[in-house]
């Protein structure tokens, strides 16, 4: 991947090239054993398109990218000695499944992985509105889910080597299919560019709401009509835009 793919006018897929390589092991040393995971209902079986990806599976697909990574000899999948930590960075405003599954995958990368999570700050980036919930508690809701061992509450919105060495940080995860614009992301983009070619970025599978697929016991004819991904997250967005603009007009006294 050149560094021209981020000047694109479209929507940029941040880790469409896994051009993945590594410096650390997996892990599977004492003491980061997790507890045992409640399984998965039914339901979300069938809605949730990464919910019944165990630890082997997930573990199989980093191997594999890390291992057909264009960083050379030096990209190898490391040994299960020891505990290897894996970055994963947002805004992680009002926390979904998605958000759930997300760092799950991340956390089960290697065999024993301490997850360092990084939460960007209140102030908008430009391209996006300004987070629902403030920093505080987006840091602290983190802080209980069951996969996060280490959170940065001041994460830069552009990675480099030397931030990665300052954390220790053996690899960044990035959810395939995940796309900014880079009208407004082009130094974002750039940095992950850079850590790819040094073979510092791992693929999570995107979770894709399988609404449409639903089995027949978890819809009816007065259920509302089934909608892809893509058009429940615009009509979320669309819903946001409205309720923040009410309480804008509140707060101004015009509501």
């Amino acid at each position: 991947m050149d560094s021209s793919s981020v000047l694109s006018d479209e929507d940029y897929d941040v880790i469409s090239n896994p051009g993945l390589e590594s410096s650390i092991a997996p892990g599977g040393g004492a003491g980061h054993a997790l507890p045992k995971e409640i399984p998965p209902t039914d339901a979300a079986r069938v809605v949730l398109s990464t919910v019944s990806l165990a630890p082997a599976d997930i573990q199989t697909y980093v191997r594999n990218a890390v291992e057909g990574s264009t960083a050379g000899a030096s990209a190898r999948y490391p040994s299960a000695e020891r505990s290897v930590r894996v970055y994963v960075d947002g805004a992680f405003d009002v926390l979904d499944a998605g958000h759930m599954l997300r760092l799950r995958q991340a956390k089960l990368s290697f065999a024993s992985t301490h997850l360092v999570v990084g939460v960007f700050a209140d102030e908008p980036d430009g391209s996006r509105r300004a987070p629902r919930y403030p920093h505080v508690e987006r840091c602290e809701a983190l802080r209980h889910v069951r996969w996060v061992d280490e959170i940065v509450p001041d994460a830069p919105r552009v990675l480099d080597d030397a931030f990665l060495r300052e954390k220790r940080i053996d690899y960044v995860a990035l959810e395939e299919g995940s796309s900014v614009d880079p009208e407004f992301e082009k130094e974002r983009l750039r940095g992950y560019d850079v850590l790819k070619t040094l073979g510092r970025v791992i693929p999570m599978r995107r979770t894709v709401r399988l609404l449409c697929q639903a089995a027949p016991a978890l819809t009816s004819r007065s259920a509302t009509p089934c909608v892809t991904t893509s058009q429940a997250e615009r009509e979320d967005e669309e819903h946001a835009d409205v309720t923040h603009g009410i309480n804008r007009l509140a707060l101004d006294g015009q509501w």
